[in-house]
């Protein structure tokens, strides 16, 4: 659902106090369960402000779990604001969390992000994808991958399939560019895999298979997933849930699946409740231990719920700066806007004010079975 990146930006909110590097942060010599590399949790803190103590507590509960990865959502305008100019101070931040609770990556890097493009840097402009420009793609995302080794995988394009829905002419010419990024940075990072995701529950709501077969490119297909319809609602039961996932299989064809952001709300406004998200975490992990030879990751959103209206805003920021998102993919109605938002706040396994949900205690069961 990458949508959500318009009101969760990285997870995090506003950071107050950062001072100095993340990585000066002293480590307890804590008991560190045993981890899973292939499954994650997108980590985030349950309020919009967050001291660097508090997120250093927010990625101890995580990682405690036994997750061994997270999802860092990285804008090309936070890291290079200047061209040939970069600025390390947001990304530093997490990337540190996650190097200290030993922890891999997966990178949303947007080209794409569902209808728009970007965000891109001003002095980029509102390009094309035509006049992206295939080498500043690999600039910036080298300087990246040589800065933070402990990133895997990459995602180049998020919810990919409502970019293109009405512009199937462009999708030659993302083919181009993404093929000419994979193959330069391939080179310079061979242990870096790199694929597009699509928002599963679009693909089916709305019948968009063949924009994700065009383009089962690279190493391989990541999938977000909701059991909604088109309005946001929850309408699916976790049975019929697990089900759809099976069909990332033939949508990826000869790829691996990775599933980067796999939630349900708890929240009754749209449908949700303890127990069905519950039943579905365990639902999605019994579909992870069937198929676990043909997943390249397995990531569930999120740790924290958010209060109620914070999911959705137009400019988050993080580090006492305003990042600029761009446009939206979210619905074109407040009726469906209000939705999203009450679902995105309520997809936490933790509450807000700390209590944790059957889900996390089902979560952290389903991970050490695995272990």
């Amino acid at each position: 659902m990458d949508k959500k990146f318009l009101g969760v930006i990285v997870g995090m909110g506003v950071i107050t106090g950062i001072i100095g590097a993340v990585l000066s942060i002293p480590s307890d010599a804590a008991y560190t369960p045993q981890t899973n590399q292939k499954i994650g949790l997108v980590i985030n803190s349950p309020n919009q402000s967050t001291t660097l103590q508090e997120l250093d507590d927010v990625y101890s509960v995580a990682s405690d779990s036994g997750i061994g990865r997270s999802n860092v959502y990285l804008f090309w305008n936070s890291v290079e604001p200047v061209r040939g100019e970069y600025d390390w101070s947001q990304s530093d931040v997490l990337m540190g969390f996650n190097q200290k609770n030993n922890l891999k990556v997966t990178l949303y890097f947007s080209i794409i992000n569902g209808e728009t493009l970007g965000p891109f840097p001003n002095w980029i402009g509102k390009p094309s994808l035509n006049s992206i420009g295939e080498d500043r793609v690999v600039g910036v995302l080298d300087e990246i991958l040589s800065r933070y080794d402990l990133v895997d995988t990459v995602i180049l394009a998020g919810q990919t399939e409502s970019q293109f829905r009405y512009y199937e002419q462009n999708i030659p010419v993302y083919k181009e560019l993404f093929d000419g990024v994979y193959e330069k940075i391939k080179e310079k990072h061979p242990d870096v895999k790199m694929g597009n995701a699509f928002a599963l529950d679009h693909v089916l709501n709305k019948n968009l298979r063949y924009i994700v077969t065009e383009l089962s490119i690279g190493d391989f297909v990541a999938f977000s997933y909701s059991p909604v319809d088109t309005l946001n609602d929850i309408v699916k039961t976790p049975a019929q849930a697990k089900d759809d996932l099976y069909q990332v299989f033939d949508l990826a064809g000869d790829k691996k699946v990775g599933i980067f952001e796999l939630s349900w709300s708890t929240s009754d406004f749209v449908g949700g409740n303890e127990t069905t998200q519950t039943e579905f975490l365990e639902k999605s992990f019994e579909f992870y231990s069937e198929n676990e030879s043909e997943i390249e990751f397995f990531t569930w959103y999120r740790q924290y719920d958010r209060p109620t209206g914070s999911c959705i805003v137009e400019a988050p920021e993080i580090g006492g700066q305003t990042l600029e998102i761009g446009g939206s993919s979210y619905g074109t109605s407040e009726y469906v806007a209000e939705r999203l938002s009450h679902y995105l706040c309520s997809a936490g396994m933790i509450d807000n004010d700390g209590n944790p949900k059957s889900s996390w205690t089902e979560f952290k069961k389903q991970i050490e079975t695995i272990n």
